[in-house]
């Protein structure tokens, strides 16, 4: 009679041998619904005697991963980004909660219950939490954490979790240098550079386009202070509104801001790019007025949440490794925003 082997038991179940090897050997890493049609096959089989007993595999309660984000009406952008961590720790069965922080730290507020209680939470992605303040909360929470973004003036040397940032200053630099080498040299910025680290490396890119080919910084152009998160189109309106002459181009620090920027060149008669050049940053679809249209810097949703993820479990598993900074670097996608005859 031919012996039976984990490869038989791996194929009658559709499964790797590694995944039975790991069931047989108690390792860790397979959902308990697979288990225990693996523990079933293996004593069909012959492999394990038929008297061994179910509770050798016990569930195991899930770990759970929270992402903490700031804002539950969140854009199409940032909810792919989360659908594809949930994919990702699911392979894992891992568990993933919301919990939702404020848009801005307010005196007497403290962190949910949940964060702070003990084997509550596993591990933490924070994302969209754009408030100083509530930053510093996070960091001295001894949770294994991921951070995707921080504020501009959060000091790195402190940070306790690992750090993914899009690397936007190489994109941005690239698409102001192509504006200038085809005539454009008036050129503004919109863009909170304090409100995320992200948007001053993009601001960064963009004065450096414009240094390496002796142009001026024209600050009348730039919009670059705090921007409220309600009233966005009312500030660049007045922004706009204020100014004598436009530019040749703007550069934008996201797709989010381009769209403010189409929306006021098309109520103001606007051509874009025969009167004026525009460009973003996301590569985001959901806006009906640039989709398609836009020069921009097109993030992989998929690949960067799954990235978090992944670096989230690295962080639970090795907790006393090095703190790691990890840049992801977007393409340009060129749109007729840009588009010279």
């Amino acid at each position: 009679m031919k012996k039976i082997t984990m490869q038989d038991i791996a194929d009658d179940l559709n499964v790797s041998r590694v995944t039975v090897w790991k069931v047989l050997n108690g390792k860790e890493g397979v959902s308990f619904e697979l288990k225990e049609k693996i523990i079933k096959k293996a004593k069909e089989l012959g492999y394990l005697k038929a008297e061994m007993p179910e509770e050798k595999v016990e569930p195991k309660q899930s770990k759970k991963i929270s992402v903490l984000i700031s804002r539950p009406e969140s854009s199409v952008f940032w909810i792919n980004i989360i659908h594809a961590v949930a994919k990702e720790l699911d392979q894992y069965d891992l568990n993933l909660v919301y919990t939702y922080l404020p848009p801005k730290y307010e005196e007497g507020y403290t962190l949910p219950d949940i964060l702070k209680e003990d084997k509550k939470i596993d591990g933490i992605l924070i994302m969209n939490v754009y408030d100083a303040k509530l930053l510093e909360m996070i960091n001295q929470l001894e949770l294994p954490k991921v951070y995707l973004d921080l504020v501009s003036k959060f000091k790195l040397e402190k940070i306790t979790g690992d750090l993914i940032l899009l690397e936007g200053k190489t994109a941005v630099q690239k698409i102001t240098k192509h504006l200038i080498e085809n005539g454009k040299k008036k050129l503004g910025f919109i863009g909170d550079i304090n409100y995320a680290l992200t948007n001053k490396k993009r601001y960064q890119g963009f004065t450096t386009a414009l240094k390496n080919k002796g142009l001026e910084i024209e600050n009348k152009y730039c919009l670059t202070k705090e921007i409220g998160i309600y009233s966005y189109y009312t500030e660049i309106s007045n922004f706009l509104d204020q100014l004598e002459t436009l530019p040749d181009a703007f550069v934008c620090a996201s797709d989010f801001i381009a769209n403010f920027l189409m929306r006021y060149f098309i109520e103001n008669g606007i051509k874009v790019p025969e009167d004026i050049a525009l460009s973003g940053y996301d590569g985001n679809n959901e806006y009906s007025m640039i989709a398609g249209k836009l020069t921009t810097v097109k993030v992989e949703t998929d690949y960067l949440g799954k990235r978090l993820a992944d670096q989230l479990i690295y962080r639970i598993k090795n907790p006393n490794s090095p703190i790691g900074i990890t840049n992801i670097y977007s393409k340009v996608l060129w749109g007729d925003s840009t588009k010279f005859s």
